[in-house]
């Protein structure tokens, strides 16, 4: 559920250069908890981010994964309905070859956030685990790039770790590179993307059963606006 840190001076290398060939395997040492793979979390987020768009009528051609780590969440995106184009984007040079190498595509592109250029020209940014890495006094500058990259009218997935589940810091603890992280609450993300210009749409919370209580899944898109998911979306839009 996590990413690589961004908004860090362009000479320093990402800590996460160093787990850019075993992620998987030390991501699933706290994700076995709940009985899922990461991959579970992963398809999790899409779908659900995917029915807010139809909510709004919003449809996205170019799509930015910030912080896309391994690039995992790039496929996913680019299997929504008008996508045309994604891009993937991290600090950790090493993550951005092996996301190259694994999830090549002519219509994808990955580079390290050192060689980025915002531009305006995206339709849809999504972000998943990626603040609570980022030092509290780079977030502003985090979120002004993400501003930067969306057409007017864009919408931005904003996904965290709810600090607020138990379960959430329980696994947390139990991933190495996420141990020491500074989690956000969704008070905080909220007023964090209000501060870069954007405009809040909803705030859904996900991922509440293990999956031993499977069977009780279906409930969570009903109450997806109790704060008891052990994530949470915080979907913004740029205004136009």
């Amino acid at each position: 559920m996590t990413r690589s840190a961004v908004a860090k001076p362009p000479e320093a290398k990402s800590e996460f250069d160093g787990y850019a060939e075993n992620y998987d395997e030390e991501l699933q040492k706290g994700l076995a908890v709940s009985g899922e793979s990461k991959q579970y979390f992963a398809t999790g987020r899409i779908a659900f981010l995917q029915k807010c768009l139809n909510k709004l009528k919003a449809q996205a051609q170019r799509v930015l994964d910030f912080g896309c780590g391994t690039g995992t969440s790039v496929p996913l995106l680019h299997a929504l309905p008008g996508v045309n184009f994604t891009q993937g984007i991290d600090l950790s040079a090493e993550c951005i070859a092996h996301a190259e190498k694994t999830y090549h595509h002519q219509d994808r592109r990955f580079c390290t956030l050192t060689d980025y250029q915002p531009d305006g020209s995206f339709d849809l940014v999504f972000c998943n685990g990626v603040f609570h890495h980022i030092p509290v006094d780079k977030r502003a500058g985090a979120i002004e790039t993400i501003f930067r990259s969306l057409k007017p009218g864009g919408i931005f997935a904003f996904w965290e770790n709810n600090p607020w589940n138990p379960a959430t810091r329980y696994v947390m603890s139990r991933i190495p590179f996420d141990k020491d992280a500074i989690t956000l609450t969704p008070h905080e993300s909220r007023t964090l993307c209000q501060s870069g210009g954007f405009q809040i749409v909803r705030t859904d919370y996900l991922f509440i059963f293990p999956r031993l209580l499977k069977w009780f899944r279906p409930l969570e898109q009903l109450i997806s606006s109790w704060p008891v998911g052990t994530q949470y979306q915080v979907l913004c839009r740029k205004p136009i």
